[in-house]
């Protein structure tokens, strides 16, 4: 009410207003004189800490993700409030579209076997990668954009952008995975790829047996078959593309991408490993592995 008397008191005036409202007009002016409440004056507080998450998170976080990133950062409130204060603020995270395919199956190609069988689960990094890529409608014509991504920790490991859809583009993704991880042998991998020629391809093929990884392609050709891939680049098509479009080049797209992919390896919180970053997550593996070595150390001999 008070809200509203503010907004057309310039038209009407204050106390035609009550009248037709059937206020007294000390009603408003007291409360207008009265000092701010502490839940309004927390609620102005939080509005700008929830500003701030959603804005360094590429505003595409909902009110549920924000809830979280401020619980990581030692704020305590309730998601309802978070829900309240984003409503007030107009602000909402962003929902994600189809995805169009853009690998093209080898049909005639020998294929290696499905490995992975629809089960996206590893016991640690570097044990099961899984690779896709997509489009970017551009002013000057299509980029495309190739992902690696650590199945463990959902850790985007190598990219590249491009404007052919030729091997180069997922190789070099690939290598800069490789480089990015061991920067050498990877003997207890499994790449895990859709039935698209480029990831058939005698290079590509021939650079994993380079790296000691094993191949493996979904058997069924749909898009389960590499669900995980699908859905780390669903985010990227929803989170980035659609969300900070349109887009002029390449050059853009790279830039952008470079950007996204640092953000969403290392601040973005992912709910299928705990609510904290892939990095973090990756973090906390190495650090147990690292104990757990330590305790075998010291282990007294049974000798």
């Amino acid at each position: 009410m008070i809200a509203y008397i503010d907004e057309e008191k310039e038209r009407f005036g204050v106390e035609p207003i009550c009248k037709h409202l059937q206020v007294a007009p000390s009603t408003y002016y007291d409360a207008k004189s009265r000092p701010p409440s502490a839940r309004a004056v927390r609620d102005e507080e939080l509005k700008a800490e929830i500003e701030r998450v959603h804005a360094e998170n590429f505003g595409v976080y909902g009110a549920r993700k924000v809830w979280r990133q401020m619980k990581r950062e030692g704020f305590r409130v309730a998601r309802c409030t978070v829900e309240r204060l984003m409503r007030e603020l107009g602000l909402e995270g962003v929902r994600r579209g189809k995805k169009k395919r853009t690998t093209i199956p080898d049909e005639e190609a020998i294929r290696p076997a499905d490995l992975v069988n629809r089960d996206f689960t590893a016991p640690g990094p570097n044990r099961l990668w899984v690779a896709d890529l997509s489009y970017v409608a551009t002013w000057s014509g299509f980029a495309y954009v190739a992902f690696v991504i650590d199945v463990f920790s959902r850790f985007i490991v190598g990219w590249r952008a491009s404007t052919s859809l030729r091997t180069d583009l997922v190789l070099d993704a690939l290598e800069m995975a490789i480089w990015a991880r061991r920067r050498g042998s990877l003997p207890e991998l499994v790449h895990h790829s859709d039935r698209g020629s480029q990831y058939l391809s005698i290079r590509y093929t021939e650079r994993l047996e380079d790296a000691g990884a094993v191949s493996s392609v979904g058997s069924r050709g749909d898009a389960y078959d590499n669900a995980l891939a699908e859905t780390v680049i669903g985010l990227y098509k929803t989170e980035l593309i659609r969300n900070r479009g349109p887009w002029r080049n390449l050059d853009e797209v790279e830039y952008a991408t470079l950007e996204w992919v640092d953000w969403f390896n290392h601040r973005r919180i992912l709910e299928p490993i705990g609510n904290i970053p892939p990095a973090e997550f990756e973090a906390y593996y190495w650090r147990k592995e690292g104990q757990e070595e330590t305790e075998g150390l010291k282990q007294p001999s049974l000798r």
